[in-house]
């Protein structure tokens, strides 16, 4: 980690002991004031007004030069935060955030995906938000960020985590029955134990992807979202699905089993609105076992 550069943590902390700070003075200050004028001033020991001058200039330049000064050095503090906040480092991970009811899905340069947020620890992190249905909002609070999720826009934010954890992670933003719910965490691991898992998704997505072409599954089904002949296999994994079996309609959840099933028996489990025109393939285990990972990793 560059031993200059200010965390967000950092420059989010430093600011609110500045305010809190000068808050804490101010009320020690004014409510000494106010008992001491009590005592001195009580009615019994002053029972007749005493003559005030019309004005005092050193009283007055006082009380209005030192507010000034102590305004304009929470400006600046809070100014210099911000602009920390918001400078993203050079050399900062990028990493895609979609928010959905109600879940978070996190996608890495090389094609992984994870429902939780896995970070390097020492190392400066962009995320670059956006929201798949209603405005959400991603806010981690051990480091001291959070942003809107909007639909059809991407905004972002930066952290580092300075040492490995895990770390809640939440929406700040009523979205629905299932707000609550929406949690995952950041997990910070070690230099080297972060690029085996980020490494691990290498294959996984080559293997699955390859297989997918192989037997023309990608001329009905996408991989970003976008509608197609059949239900896109971007976040299926874990989704609340409506499907039609024996004529009947219910709700499952899309987990392995059900994607396995779904490729063996394409009409077991019929999506509803979807027509079913997927062709009954005989694939090995293993190869089923691939596409299933596969599936996965796009949550």
């Amino acid at each position: 980690m560059n031993p200059s550069l200010v965390t967000t943590t950092e420059a989010v902390d430093s600011v609110f002991l500045l305010i809190f700070g000068i808050s804490a003075l101010m009320l020690v200050g004014i409510t000494a004031t106010i008992i001491f004028f009590v005592v001195k001033y009580n009615r019994r020991k002053n029972p007749s007004p005493l003559p005030s001058p019309n004005y005092n200039i050193p009283l007055e330049a006082t009380w209005t030069i030192l507010p000034t000064i102590i305004v304009l050095a929470m400006f600046w503090y809070g100014w210099s935060g911000y602009t920390t906040l918001r400078n993203v480092p050079a050399d900062a991970l990028p990493v895609k955030v979609v928010g959905r009811m109600w879940s978070w899905s996190f996608e890495y340069p090389n094609g992984r995906t994870s429902d939780r947020l896995f970070v390097p620890a020492g190392r400066p992190v962009r995320l670059e938000l956006t929201s798949a249905d209603v405005l959400h909002n991603f806010y981690i609070p051990a480091f001291r960020v959070k942003m809107d999720a909007v639909p059809g826009m991407t905004t972002h934010l930066w952290f580092l985590a300075p040492a490995p954890g895990s770390f809640d992670a939440f929406c700040a933003e009523f979205c629905g029955v299932g707000h609550s719910g929406m949690i995952t965490t950041v997990e910070a691991l070690p230099s080297g134990e972060f690029e085996r898992w980020y490494a691990e998704a290498v294959v996984v997505v080559a293997e699955g992807r390859g297989l997918l072409e192989k037997y023309g599954c990608l001329g009905c089904h996408s991989l970003d979202g976008s509608p197609a002949v059949g239900p896109t296999f971007r976040g299926l994994s874990g989704r609340q699905v409506t499907v039609i079996t024996d004529g009947r309609e219910h709700t499952l959840t899309a987990d392995a089993d059900y994607i396995r099933r779904s490729i063996r028996e394409p009409q077991a489990d019929l999506v509803k609105g979807f027509p079913p025109v997927m062709p009954k393939l005989p694939l090995p285990e293993e190869e089923v076992e691939a596409i299933v990972d596969f599936i996965e990793e796009l949550r």
